[in-house]
């Protein structure tokens, strides 16, 4: 794999597999079916909300410099457009969207999104430092 590709596709794999627990610790703890397609009816939103917030990173100015594993901007805007995106993309595919459950998604997500890049950087800072 070229570092270009490493440099994109370990964030996205990351993001997607957060995201991805996110909807499984979720469903588990409303004791809902852990099937495939309850899965998917949950993941989607999500997944397109983080999808676009993948978009707006890439889109601003300076695409060259786009770093997908950076807490910010690439972090932020990921996970705020992962509830945004993916609250109203549940809103009008008839899924709820009531404020506990916005709420827990925002602040899970976050840790999950945010939480994975703040990992890597810190370990990126003790490689840096021990060589």
């Amino acid at each position: 794999m070229s570092a270009t590709t490493s440099r994109f596709a370990t964030p996205l794999v990351a993001d997607v597999v957060a995201i991805a627990v996110f909807t499984i610790i979720g469903r588990a703890s409303h004791e809902e079916a852990l099937s495939v397609t309850g899965f998917l009816t949950t993941f989607w939103p999500f997944l397109v909300g983080a999808a676009i917030g993948w978009v707006i990173t890439a889109a601003v100015p300076g695409g060259r410099s786009f770093a997908p594993a950076a807490l910010w901007p690439a972090g932020v805007v990921v996970w705020i457009s992962t509830v945004v995106f993916g609250m109203v993309l549940r809103a009008v595919s008839g899924q709820g969207t009531a404020l506990p459950f916005v709420i827990v998604a925002t602040l899970a997500t976050g840790l999950l999104l945010l939480g994975w890049r703040a990992v890597a950087f810190a370990v990126s800072l003790r490689t840096a430092s021990s060589v």
